[in-house]
């Protein structure tokens, strides 16, 4: 028996493509500069290499896809950071995206890899959020999460049903 049902192309390269795609939009949720915004990618891209231990073959595929694909970044370097050209637009369509990959995961994932890929979605979107402050100076005051940051988080867990 088959762990991993077939996906088309179309299929896994949603499932492929949705990690970072959380990456960008929980840290663009929240305008930063750049300092933290490298914080949060470098939290982002360190919770999806996490994935290839995962328990289910669903999430450890995808994640070691997603590694493999930045093949070309060397170690110790830092990846581009890519940013919505509309934010409002963009934090939409990751979670347009979010909500077709949670109907995809129910009608061929097993139920233990869908609800491990999408805790894992939510998990990502938890650390890159969380990994930097926003709104300090110098060190002092801001927000480690803000309620923008916190909206987007919320409503990915919300359409991926954790």
């Amino acid at each position: 028996m088959e762990t991993v049902p077939k996906y088309t192309d179309e299929e896994w390269g949603l499932l492929v493509g949705l990690p970072q795609s959380v990456l960008i939009a929980a840290s663009q949720a929240e305008q930063d500069g750049a300092r933290r915004t490298r914080e949060e990618w470098t939290a982002g891209m360190t919770a999806i290499a996490d994935g290839r231990g995962s328990a289910s073959d669903l999430v450890r595929t995808v994640a070691t896809d997603v590694v493999a694909r930045q093949g070309d970044i060397e170690e110790g370097e830092e990846p581009p950071v890519i940013e919505f050209p509309d934010r409002a637009a963009g934090l939409a369509d990751v979670i347009d995206r979010a909500r077709a990959a949670h109907e995809l995961l129910a009608a061929k994932a097993s139920a233990a890899d869908a609800e491990s890929y999408r805790y894992w979605l939510v998990t990502l979107a938890d650390q890159v959020v969380s990994a930097a402050k926003s709104g300090d100076v110098l060190g002092f005051g801001g927000e480690l999460v803000t309620p923008a940051e916190r909206a987007f988080r919320d409503e990915l867990a919300a359409v991926l049903e954790v």
